[in-house]
């Protein structure tokens, strides 16, 4: 392993990063308030990074899979590190608190420790949803556009490392190609998303600042009650519903569409996507017309934007739908388990994963029927390796047992069943609020600075889809990889 490998790569990152925070110093300055201290420590961090790399700027970099994981599961550290510093300095929070916040940001959870949110001012907002956006396509993947400038191989390495999905497919013949084109596509969806917000009502600072967060599916919002702000805005409401479900399909699609190609729009994913966001969806708006006596209209608007905002992990509410019935919580519970699309910016298990794990049981029941019968699993009309089905088996048990873990830490911690196993799904997932005690209308901040730290590093194992950081435990992995 060749250390200086890695931290050529994170002081690249972290000045890159750096130069980001800028746009948070901006906002300081247009709304008249107090940057000094974010300037100061910003300018200190760059120099830090920048000298780093400067040091082994004569160094090649020759990454191998075996480095690309280690600087994956050191990039969150760092970005933590440096997006928690700007809270620590400007809220009144503890460490710990900043770096749930900002990890909670960086991976696009939108757990927040933070009650009085519009108290907060509007370069600290600001900053939260940029992490948000900067951590929903991935910042690896702004990272390759620079590194495979430098080693084409290595990046493609990193790439993988970071990507979610089954498989990781290149439209274009360069890597770096393939990150800047899909960079694009999100920059076009967010764009359109902040002018659309903008025209049903929003200011220009908080149509932006949920934009970022509805691409990127995070979560944060600018408003104490989330998105409840705006619900008798069905401009808004449907609008934000309509590009959450956008981020949450396979962002390849979308660049194929750019190509004029809809083949991406017909994959077997997606279709199942939708089916089930307008089952879950339909099924949510009549259970709610039943409990609450709202029109089908309004009914409708909550239900359709509540399970979009689970199924991608959003963790945007317009209502406390933790005090729904039972039944209407089972139906939430479900979308939440869900997820979007490999290859887009939300979280969860994914939607393929639970057709490929579907069709695997299908094809393991008719050969118990038919024993000499060569049955295979096909998905989109490709057969799907061996490999990729003990992959995707492997990824459910690793995520279910992380939620197991976390679960019974909340409740051992002395919380209610609920919400230990909401809020364990909701961070290994990274939806944001769960159910109970985390519920939409609650936050994180009650718990201890070692919670925060324990689910800090549960999110992280979310958004890295488990493998990238268990592997870390492996006693091989340290010797030969």
């Amino acid at each position: 392993m060749n250390y200086k490998n890695i931290f050529k790569i994170l002081s690249i990152i972290g000045v890159t990063v750096s130069i980001i925070f800028l746009s948070d110093i901006l906002v300081g300055i247009i709304y008249k308030e107090e940057y000094i201290k974010f300037l100061l420590y910003d300018g200190l961090f760059f120099l830090i990074n920048l000298f780093i790399w400067f040091m082994l700027k004569k160094h090649e970099l020759n990454l191998k899979i075996k480095d690309s994981i280690l600087v994956v599961n050191l990039l969150w550290l760092l970005l933590g590190f440096a997006g928690a510093m700007p809270l620590l300095i400007y809220t009144d929070v503890s460490f710990a608190s900043a770096f749930f916040e900002a990890i909670s940001g960086f991976t696009t959870t939108g757990a927040t420790v933070y009650t009085q949110i519009e108290s907060l001012p509007h370069m600290i907002l600001f900053h939260r949803s940029l992490m948000h956006w900067l951590g929903g396509l991935g910042v690896i993947v702004l990272g390759v556009g620079l590194l495979s400038m430098i080693n084409p191989t290595g990046s493609l390495s990193l790439f993988k490392a970071e990507s979610t999905g089954v498989q990781l497919e290149k439209l274009t013949p360069k890597i770096k190609d393939t990150a800047l084109s899909l960079w694009l596509v999100y920059f076009v969806l967010t764009f359109f998303d902040m002018l659309l917000l903008k025209f049903f009502g929003m200011s220009w600072f908080d149509a932006l600042n949920h934009a970022f967060s509805t691409i990127s599916t995070g979560g944060f919002s600018t408003k104490n009650s989330s998105m409840g702000f705006y619900s008798q805005n069905y401009g808004i409401i449907w609008t934000t519903t309509i590009f959450m479900i956008l981020a949450g399909i396979n962002f390849l699609a979308h660049l194929k569409l750019y190509h004029k190609d809809i083949s991406g729009y017909k994959a077997e994913e997606v279709r199942w996507y939708i089916a089930i966001f307008l089952a879950l969806s339909f099924s949510l708006t009549f259970v709610h017309m039943d409990i609450s006596g709202d029109s089908f209209l309004d009914a409708s608007k909550h239900a359709f934007f509540t399970i979009a905002s689970v199924m991608t992990t959003t963790g945007f509410a317009t209502i406390d739908y933790g005090s729904w019935s039972h039944l209407a919580i089972a139906i939430i519970f479900v979308g939440l388990l869900m997820g979007g699309n490999a290859g887009s910016t939300a979280g969860g298990i994914k939607i393929i994963r639970h057709v490929i794990i579907f069709k695997t049981l299908a094809s393991e029941l008719k050969r118990i029927v038919h024993p000499n019968t060569i049955i295979s699993v096909f998905v989109d009309g490709v057969k799907q390796k061996e490999r990729i089905l003990s992959s995707t088996f492997g990824f459910f048990m690793l995520f279910m047992i992380t939620v197991a873990v976390v679960t019974v830490y909340i409740y051992a911690r002395g919380y209610d069943a609920m919400s230990a196993i909401s809020g364990a799904f909701a961070l290994v997932g990274n939806v944001g609020p769960g159910f109970s005690l985390v519920g939409p209308a609650d936050n994180f901040g009650f718990f201890s600075d070692f919670d925060k730290l324990f689910f800090s590093l549960a999110m992280i194992i979310g958004r890295l889809e488990c493998y990238t950081v268990f592997v870390l435990l492996s006693s091989s992995f340290w010797r030969k990889f």
